[in-house]
């Protein structure tokens, strides 16, 4: 099968599962296009080649007249090129805003010679799909797709319910997964050696650090622990709130525990040195983040909302506790730590329960099948 997919390169959810699904369809001898402005994040590799797969750079025009160049006309006109160059049989766009609109003006273009699927991933519905000069033209990207899948029950229900599609193609769910080879627990003395003592337990928060996520919640919740627990946070990664998140630790007197990395292309070896991982966002449509963590043995305290829910199984795979109820994230994250074989039984079921339900193979499986009917309807 060819196979072009339109996706954000950033290290958002939405374009590390697009990558990774179309590295895993190329390994299985697919011929696979990535189309965006930039190679995406995770397609580099070791030696940035990878067989089966090709990159188109999508191009904007910087012609005087346009205030705001046109990212999503350069990108349908990129997927005519490649689809009339390349054999490509289906357009898979990932995050509803341009991919899904750019993907239909494609096929339209193309008297309907390619098949698009688009991919739900969150805030293409909740929130970038809300904005009133993007609604209509979101709802007609996900009419219009020839198949569309979403990465949970709950997004599948928001989608419904937040953009009223029900003359939409039926929407599929098709959990996000992760590569449980590459994200696995491992030992890793020299590089927890870099941020904790020995007798010191390590929490992990890794976001975007927008609203949404709630960091001046993790640090919160993490100068709790270290009151009964002692401990070092890590905080991986950019975005508007590090600053107030890191200025709170200050105030709570934990800021000599407390570590900014930045962004980091390896979290697959930060995360087995862990040994809790913060999430009290108030939305999540999946939770990649706490997956990734569960698939290294690292039980994730999160809240209780969106697709978490259907990740992670509570006192058992993990902690969901009530949004911004800190209290009793930190009470539950204390009591956990205190106890080694409760610890113990919930990290290896946090392990397991990646293994068995949300592995990469399952996922890229599951989008096969999605194709191979696309292709036959």
């Amino acid at each position: 099968m060819k196979v072009a997919i339109a996706c954000y390169p950033t290290y958002g959810g939405s374009g590390v599962v697009a990558t990774e699904l179309g590295l895993g369809l190329a390994e299985r001898g697919h011929e696979v296009h990535f189309l965006s402005y930039q190679p995406p994040h995770r397609l580099g590799g070791s030696d940035g080649f990878h067989p089966n797969v090709y990159f188109h750079e999508v191009q904007v025009s910087a012609y005087p007249l346009f205030r705001y160049p046109p990212y999503d006309i350069a990108l349908a006109s990129k997927m005519v090129e490649v689809v009339k160059t390349h054999g490509v049989e289906i357009l898979h766009a990932h995050y509803a805003v341009p991919h899904a609109i750019s993907a239909v003006l494609a096929r339209q273009m193309l008297d309907g010679d390619v098949k698009v699927l688009t991919t739900l991933h969150g805030t293409d519905v909740t929130l970038v799909g809300q904005e009133k000069s993007y609604l209509p033209a979101t709802q007609y990207g996900i009419r219009r797709s020839d198949a569309v899948t979403a990465v949970s029950e709950h997004l599948r229900e928001e989608t419904r319910r937040l953009l009223c599609c029900e003359d939409s193609p039926e929407i599929q769910v098709i959990y996000n997964f992760v590569d449980t080879e590459r994200y696995t627990p491992r030992p890793c003395p020299e590089t927890r050696g870099h941020f904790a003592r020995d007798d010191e337990r390590i929490v992990l928060h890794v976001s975007n650090f927008r609203p949404v996520k709630r960091a001046p919640d993790v640090v919160k919740v993490f100068a709790a622990i270290a009151k009964e627990v002692p401990a070092r946070l890590l905080l991986v990664g950019e975005g508007p709130e590090l600053p107030q998140a890191e200025a709170l630790a200050e105030s709570l007197g934990v800021k000599d525990r407390v570590r900014s990395l930045g962004q980091s292309g390896e979290i697959e070896r930060l995360l087995p040195c862990a040994d809790l991982f913060l999430l009290p966002s108030e939305s999540e449509s999946f939770g990649l983040a706490a997956l990734e963590a569960m698939a290294c043995g690292v039980p994730p305290v999160a809240s209780r909302l969106g697709g978490l829910v259907e990740v992670v199984e509570d006192g058992v795979s993990g902690l969901l506790c009530g949004l911004g109820d800190t209290r009793e994230m930190a009470f539950r994250s204390i009591a956990l730590l205190k106890d080694p074989a409760a610890y113990s039984a919930m990290a290896q079921a946090a392990r397991s329960r990646a293994v068995e339900r949300f592995d990469r193979e399952r996922g890229i499986s599951e989008y096969e099948r999605a194709y191979s009917e696309l292709m036959s309807g």
